[in-house]
């Protein structure tokens, strides 16, 4: 069915189809439409259909038997801090080894973890960026720092310092009880 559907988007409205998007039973494929709209087609198996977030309403049809342990689960506290704190690893090192793309793709990791953090203490989606632009001034004012405007050494140290001071701040919100350790851990690297 996935396929009749390719080309008859391809064939009618000229789709172009970009890349499938495999979660569960469902299928996503992804289409870039000519006036460059994308266009999504999800396909899942009817036996296995069940709402996949708290947000899904049915217009028709049926779902099948579901306890809901299908729906998918907030991030956890604890692993955002975890690969918050391994992505400034990796940043730092990349820094000293003149590695300055790479450090500015992991400080940017660093921050997405921290503002992830951010989310999920105040309930909003804490995935794919979804809650950021619901944070308060006051908290996105945190991160002002965090964005990288060159790829000199120092800034981009000033840049990871500025995210792990937020990413910290942020796992504390959390009650991410290793934090202080981690700090304490890192305030003593070299």
């Amino acid at each position: 069915m996935l396929d009749d559907w390719t080309r008859t988007l391809s064939d009618d409205v000229a789709a172009l189809q970009l890349v499938d998007l495999v979660r569960g039973p469902t299928v996503y494929r992804v289409f870039l439409l000519p006036d460059g709209l994308q266009f999504d087609l999800s396909l899942t198996p009817a036996a296995r259909f069940t709402p996949a977030g708290p947000r899904f309403r049915l217009l028709f049809g049926e779902t099948a038997k579901s306890d809901g342990s299908e729906l998918p689960k907030p991030p956890v506290a604890g692993d955002l801090f975890g690969w918050g704190v391994i992505y400034g690893l990796h940043s730092r090192a990349c820094i000293e080894r003149g590695r300055v793309w790479q450090a500015e793709h992991y400080i940017g990791a660093v921050r997405d973890h921290a503002l992830s953090l951010a989310c999920l203490h105040r309930e909003l989606p804490a995935v794919q960026a979804r809650g950021y632009d619901d944070l308060p001034a006051d908290t996105l004012a945190d991160f002002a720092g965090t964005h990288i405007d060159s790829l000199e050494p120092e800034r981009l140290r000033t840049a990871l310092s500025t995210a792990m001071k937020a990413l910290m701040h942020q796992a504390r919100e959390n009650g991410v009880p290793s934090v202080d350790a981690v700090a304490q851990r890192l305030s003593e690297l070299p």
